[in-house]
Order: structure tokens, then sequence, then C-alpha cells
């Protein structure tokens, strides 16, 4: 008989047998309660930061700082990247620097930020934008040179020109492409805030992160972690997941 479950199903069995897997490794004591907090502490600790509010400043904090320098990035990256795609002499001379800058780890940027702003929230912006800007140039470019050059053909001769053109032709078709710049750009910006959050005192779950460092509480770091995890993984869910399925339905790429 073939046992047939739910995707649900199949997270909820996944999930607990990690979990269980984690008790009983912590249980072997094959490293002390400080170095590796077993599943039941860093409930604890979560519980706790929950309660004294403590998670939620961090959350608030870190999501307003990422938000920031996001929109920021996504503005720059995408203007860039449009000029990059039609202008010649820009994709070969910004082109060939962001391309060089995009292998730059973020966490390079942060020197560099807090001698121009300081030790403040505006360095830690600084490096989220230049954490995402990068990827999110190199998509749109990308998006744009691969739209079928029949499609702007099409659209010219039905008096589509200039901004018309890109909002209601070029944009839409190169789509897929900005939706994962888009995304790998998040990616990238929650990296470098994080980076930024570790070396500066501000209130942010990076913060949280280095505060449970210097307490040798390894239950904090790690209820922090899965913080930001569970964080991710709302976020590709419910926006970018969404944005992806709803693109590849109206281009006719699903099965």
């Amino acid at each position: 008989m073939k046992l047939s479950l739910k995707t649900w199903q199949r997270q909820v069995i996944f999930f607990f047998i990690l979990t269980c897997t984690w008790e009983i490794v912590t249980r072997l004591r094959f490293w002390p309660e400080y170095l590796f907090p077993a599943p039941s502490s860093v409930l604890t600790s979560l519980i706790s930061g929950l309660k004294d509010k403590t998670i939620f400043i961090g959350i608030a904090g870190s999501i307003s700082r990422l938000l920031k320098g996001y929109i920021i990035a996504t503005m720059i990256g995408m203007s860039v990247g449009v000029c990059m795609a039609q202008i010649r002499w820009v994709k070969e001379t910004f082109g060939l620097l962001f391309l060089g800058l995009q292998t730059l780890p973020s966490i390079c940027w942060l020197p560099m930020a807090l001698l121009w702003f300081g030790l403040n929230e505006t360095a830690i912006v600084f490096v989220v934008i230049m954490g995402a800007v990068f990827s999110i140039a190199q998509s749109t470019e990308d998006g744009i040179r691969n739209t079928a050059p029949s499609f702007a053909r099409a659209a010219s001769n039905l008096g589509a020109k200039g901004l018309r053109l890109y909002l209601w032709v070029v944009f839409p078709a190169a789509l897929p492409n900005l939706i994962s710049g888009m995304k790998l750009g998040w990616s990238f910006a929650w990296r470098a805030m994080m980076a930024g959050e570790l070396l500066y005192t501000l209130p942010g779950l990076g913060n949280l992160l280095n505060m449970g460092r210097e307490l040798n509480d390894m239950s904090q770091v790690v209820a922090v972690m899965l913080i930001i995890i569970l964080l991710g993984v709302i976020t590709d869910k419910m926006f970018f997941g969404v944005l992806e399925k709803r693109t590849r339905e109206r281009w006719g790429l699903t099965g």
C-alpha cells in the first residue's frame, strides 16, 4: 500500500525527526550545554525573549534598517540595470565595475561605511545598499537583454514608445529575472545587515546575537538564528514566492 502524504505533513514529520535527533545528540553530551544547547533550552530562551519583548524590538530595528537599504538598492539597481541594457558605454564601464564589485563580500564595505558615516545606523544602511544593489542591477540588465526583440518591435508598431514601452512590454517580459534579482538582493541585504549589527550596538537581531555570544548564552544565539530563518521563510513564501508563482502562471511556465 502506497503511503501518500501532503506537503505540510512531510514537512512536519521532517522537522519533528530533526528536533528529536537534535535532542538525542545533546543528551549524549558530546559538547557542554553552553556550546550545544538542547531544543528545550532554546525554546526557553525564545519564550523569555518574547515575554520581555527584546526579540520584538530586535525584529523591528532590523526590519526597519533592512527595508530602508533594500528599497534604495532596488531603485538604484533597476535604474542602473536599465541603463546597462540600453546604453553601450554604460554596459562597458559601469557593467564591468558592477560585475567586479558583485564578487566583493558585503562586510568589506563596513570599514568604509564607518569612516564615512561614523558609528550610526546610516553606516549599516549603506552596507545593506551595497550588499544588494549589484545583484539587482545585473539581474535587471539580464532580464531586459533576454527579452525577445519581437516583443518590442510589435509594441512599437502599435504605437508604444519610451516609458510606455518599458512599463507595458519590457518590464513584464523581464519580470522573472527581476524577481530573481530582487530575491537574491534581499538575501544579500540580510547578510550585510547582520554583519553590521554584529559589530555595532544597535537594537536589532544582530545585536541580540552578539549579546548571546558575549554572555556565552548559546541558547539565545540559536533562538535568534531561528527567528532570522523564520523571517526569511515567511518573506519568501508570502512575497517572493507569490510573485514567482503568479509570474510563472502568467507566462505559462507551470506544469
